[in-house]
């Protein structure tokens, strides 16, 4: 079996990045930081940021080690995506918010419910668009014209060299 850098297995579907892997699933998207970043860029010009924030959060919280910090970030993540006077308040189904009195007793997985809406949400109506947006359209633009540069091709030359002798 070969591995890649990372030590996981390496196949066909492991050498997609940028943006041809981004384009396989919303899962892939969220897995690179560059994608995150394009990701938000889009949905900030569609006033719909805060759900990827939330997201990202939630991913964070479900970290988060010892009762004390859990309390803390369980608490940041209410007041600024779920409480009514939220900054960045998500739209979660039937308004299926979490009365505060949870915050005492904070676990890693008590906003999965929610996160897992907001990610349907994103998947089934940003991401589509997201995938025909310049701003995706642009950056993949830009990537194949740096995979077809003379640079690029040289290199890949000099490496399919060193391992066909």
């Amino acid at each position: 079996e070969i591995n890649d850098s990372e030590g996981h297995p390496s196949s066909s579907h492991q050498t997609l990045k940028g943006t041809s892997k981004w384009a396989t699933s919303l899962e892939n998207l969220l897995e690179d930081p560059e994608g995150v970043k394009r990701f938000r860029e889009f949905l900030k010009k569609e006033f719909s940021e805060e759900n990827v924030l939330f997201w990202l959060a939630c991913e964070e919280f479900k970290k988060t080690q010892g009762k004390k910090q859990m309390q803390e970030k369980a608490k940041e993540i209410y007041m600024t995506f779920l409480s009514s006077k939220a900054s960045s308040q998500v739209n979660v189904e039937g308004q299926s918010r979490l009365n505060e009195t949870i915050l005492e007793t904070p676990h890693p997985l008590m906003f999965q419910k929610l996160q897992d809406q907001i990610f349907n949400l994103m998947k089934y109506d940003s991401y589509s668009r997201f995938l025909k947006s310049d701003i995706f359209l642009n950056h993949k633009k830009c990537e194949e014209q740096e995979e077809n540069s003379p640079e690029a091709q040289t290199a890949a030359k000099r490496a399919s060299r060193i391992y066909n002798t």
